[in-house]
């Protein structure tokens, strides 16, 4: 049988000349497209929420380095006039975690910039306020707009920043805050001494306009955004998971109480200044913000700080920064008033920084809704704090100030060992968790 033998001949001979297969190997990872320090994504994403927050915290504050010309206009007392701040912080409280809720569906960067344009669109209307009640309402309105832009930047950087560089990334977020708080006010206070305060809040209005188009211009589009839904039983139940969790509750009230230490020590250090035995005049009393140089330095640096002590060893340095500070500032001369003023704006916006990294770094969905929640805490204790802290200052001076600066450090001091006290037990017992505040 021929045929067959030699078919057999040709299979034997092709199983013997065909190539055997290749070994298999395991599928490679799919790349990271996050963004990472020293990529171009990165360093445009860096400059453009920089440059966010500067004009956020411009405009925010636009009004704190003037309280005494604004006082000395309407015939009002600090506490009053603190209401210029309060109102716009407080009214940011309010509204972060509605907004928040359309950065979910909408985008961040959407949400992001309609709040600047409706911020910087009202500031340009505040010089304009026919008296107290106008600038105050005025005020609210730009501080509600501001809301959509710190929780859905907090939001945009978990989703778009490769977490080991989460923490540097929201530091750097946050020195833009400072360096906008900086220079609103110094630009006010020397704008204020030679025109008046009207013209110095809309000198910050202009700024703030600049930064805005840079802000759009530079930063990176979205690419792992997920739209989420506006159901309100869904956003509730994502809310109450987020005060359910026992370290995000810790981190939210650490963040209230450290603004309560910054919003009243702030609100009244222009009044203390411009008063005997110091007598600044405004543009002086201005230039005294470049402190804020301290803290761009303080947040930018919260990184290596949590590398080097842990999370609530830098809030345990924070902490004592803060408070030594403010015991520094009972001075008489104003170079103790100015040494104070660096250590507790240097502890300040090193806690902030730490915790509102937590915050993004522990929600694991709902990440927009977490630093609301946050941020609301946050401009709560700036509106508390910036009212208490000038009354305390119309009732017994400085020094109730101070008073109520170290009780809100005490209870970080106090929330901080509730947390490692919690991570000891769940050491002892050995089960898994993340690192607490």
């Amino acid at each position: 049988m021929p045929p067959a033998s030699s078919g057999a001949s040709a299979t034997h001979a092709g199983a013997r000349t065909s190539p055997s297969p290749e070994p298999l190997t395991p599928a490679a990872a799919p790349a990271d497209t996050r963004l990472a320090p020293g990529g171009a994504g990165y360093r445009r994403m860096s400059f453009a929420l920089f440059a966010a927050g500067l004009a956020a915290f411009a405009l925010l504050y636009s009004t704190q380095a003037l309280l005494p010309a604004v006082s000395a206009e309407f015939g009002v007392t600090a506490g009053t006039a603190s209401w210029t701040v309060s109102a716009a912080t407080g009214a940011l409280a309010l509204c972060v975690l509605p907004l928040s809720a359309l950065s979910e569906r909408y985008g961040r960067r959407t949400v992001m910039t309609a709040s600047l344009t409706v911020a910087v669109a009202v500031g340009l209307l505040v010089p304009f306020a026919p008296n107290l009640g106008w600038l105050v309402a005025l005020r609210a309105v730009q501080g509600a707009a501001l809301a959509g832009l710190p929780a859905s930047a907090m939001a945009y950087l978990a989703e778009e920043v490769r977490p080991k560089a989460l923490v540097a990334a929201i530091g750097l977020f946050v020195a833009g805050n400072s360096i906008g708080g900086m220079s609103g006010r110094v630009l006010t206070g020397w704008v204020a001494q030679a025109w008046g305060w009207r013209a110095a809040v809309a000198a910050v209005g202009v700024m703030a306009l600049l930064c805005a188009v840079a802000f759009r211009v530079l930063l990176p589009g979205p690419r792992h955004f997920r739209a989420g839904s506006l159901r309100p039983r869904v956003l509730l139940g994502t809310v109450r998971d987020h005060l359910g969790n026992p370290l995000l509750r810790r981190l939210y009230a650490i963040g209230a109480l450290f603004m309560t230490v910054f919003g009243g020590v702030y609100t009244v250090i222009g009044y203390r200044l411009v008063e005997e035995p110091f007598s600044l005049p405004q543009g002086v009393v201005g230039s005294i913000f470049l402190v804020y140089l301290v803290g761009t330095v303080s947040s930018a640096a919260a990184g290596r700080l949590v590398r080097r002590l842990g999370r609530r060893g830098a809030l345990y340095l924070a902490v004592g920064t803060t408070a030594a500070g403010l015991l520094l500032s009972l001075g008489d001369s104003l170079m103790a008033v100015l040494a104070g003023l660096v250590l507790i704006t240097a502890g300040f916006f090193a806690g902030h920084a730490v915790a509102s990294s937590a915050v993004s770094g522990t929600a694991k969905s709902g990440r927009a809704q977490a630093s609301a929640l946050y941020q609301s805490a946050y401009y709560l204790g700036s509106s508390a704090g910036g009212t208490l802290g000038a009354v305390a200052f119309h009732a017994t001076g400085w020094s109730g100030t101070v008073l109520l600066g170290l009780i809100a450090v005490v209870g970080v001091a106090g929330i901080t060992l509730l947390g490692t006290r919690a991570a000891r037990v769940e050491r002892r017992r050995a089960v898994p968790a993340g690192a607490g505040a």
